[in-house]
């Protein structure tokens, strides 16, 4: 799981309504004359095109990857995408698109939304306008089954953890005094835990959560999690006010329903959605 799913702060998503920069201004208009706002189309756009177009990876289980490697392009944002498209009266096309150019992506119009765990944060909501988050998560320590010797973050202090040197868990486990044995990712990490060769790991809640949902990790368990948790939602350009309403109707329709829930317990064998 990329480490970018818990990189900032956590902020509650809201929709930024933005006012239009002036048109059609020159010298000789009088001083304090007022310009029209620039219209908001975000959502009469979709409609009459009948597509919400969605930027997404396509790579990043299992939020938005192929069913088998090369077969449809499935996973827990592109269902969610898909069932808000629903309520909105249009259908979801997906363009695939890497991490690094997503945002310029949908900057160049080339979507109209991104679904792809995308973290709200500080620096994101000054550029970006979020929909209400539809993934919620928080980091958490992995140790074996057996050992009760672990019951927080402090109690992590003597112990030794796996993580990714570039991780922010990394961070996390020597700040809480563990010692820390350097790996590629989750999957050297988790499995160090289970041979007995480090006393555990921290990582992200929905990391392990799809590990469970695929392994059973039948000799693990979460002995701490963070206090502080990250929120995940659709991100549009600036401006796309009536859009991100739309979308955030549609949310909650599908929160109510239990729809949300059902995808997340397809995906996670829980409710990661609030």
């Amino acid at each position: 799981m990329k480490a970018r799913i818990l990189t900032a702060a956590l902020f509650t998503a809201t929709a930024v309504a933005l006012t239009g920069c002036a048109v059609g201004g020159s010298a000789s208009e009088s001083p304090g004359a007022s310009s029209p706002a620039s219209a908001d189309d975000s959502l009469a756009s979709v409609q009459e095109s009948g597509t919400l177009t969605v930027g997404t990876e396509g790579t990043y289980r299992p939020f938005s990857f192929h069913a088998g490697g090369s077969g449809d392009l499935v996973g827990y944002d592109v269902e969610v995408a898909e069932a808000v498209a629903e309520k909105l009266g249009v259908e979801a096309e997906f363009e695939e698109t890497q991490w690094d150019g997503i945002f310029a992506g949908l900057e160049a119009d080339r979507f109209d939304t991104i679904a792809n765990q995308v973290t709200i944060n500080p620096e994101r909501t000054e550029k970006y306008d979020f929909s209400d988050p539809y993934t919620v998560s928080f980091g958490v320590v992995v140790v074996p089954a057996d050992d009760n010797s672990i019951t927080s973050f402090d109690s992590l202090a003597g112990k030794t953890t796996a993580q990714s040197l570039t991780s922010n868990w990394f961070t996390l486990a020597e700040e809480s005094g563990a010692t820390v044995q350097a790996v590629e990712g989750w999957a050297q990490s988790v499995a160090l835990v289970e041979q007995g060769r480090v006393d555990a790991t921290i990582n992200d809640n929905l990391t392990y959560l799809d590990y469970k949902k695929e392994t059973g990790a039948a000799g693990l368990k979460i002995a701490a999690e963070t206090e502080e948790k990250s929120q995940s939602a659709f991100a549009f350009k600036k401006g796309s006010t009536a859009l991100v309403d739309a979308v955030n109707t549609a949310l909650a329709e599908l929160r109510d329903e239990g729809t949300l829930a059902e995808i997340s317990e397809k995906y996670f064998g829980e409710d990661v959605s609030q």
